[in-house]
C-alpha cells in the first residue's frame, strides 16, 4: 500500500527542483530549466496519481499538483518521492 493516496492533501517537505534525465542530460520537465525550483518547501498540493519508478517498481512516485498562488491555481503535476512529501506543513 502506498504511503499517500490519490486525493490526499500534502505539503512539499523540501524545495523541489527539476531533475536531469541521466541518459540524456536534458530537463526532466519540458519547458523547465535543469535545476529550476519547481516548488518551495511547505507548499500545499494534492496527489493526483500514484505510480512506480520503472527502474525500481518498489519505489512509489506521486504526481502532485501544488498551489501556485493565493487563488489556489494548481501547477502541472510534479513527480515526487514519499520523502519529499508530508501530511503536515513544515514547522516555521
Amino acid at each position: 500500500m502506498s504511503r499517500f493516496e490519490m486525493g490526499d492533501l500534502v505539503y512539499s517537505a523540501q524545495d523541489l527542483y527539476n531533475d536531469t534525465v541521466e541518459e540524456t542530460g536534458e530537463s526532466a520537465i519540458p519547458g523547465a530549466a535543469v535545476d529550476e525550483l519547481l516548488v518551495a518547501a511547505g507548499i500545499r498540493g494534492v496527489v493526483v496519481n500514484v505510480g512506480h519508478a520503472e527502474a525500481d517498481p518498489s519505489q512509489d512516485i506521486y504526481l502532485v499538483r501544488f498551489e501556485m498562488d493565493e487563488a489556489g491555481s494548481l501547477s502541472s503535476p510534479v513527480g515526487c518521492l514519499a520523502e519529499e512529501l508530508s501530511y503536515e506543513p513544515a514547522a516555521a
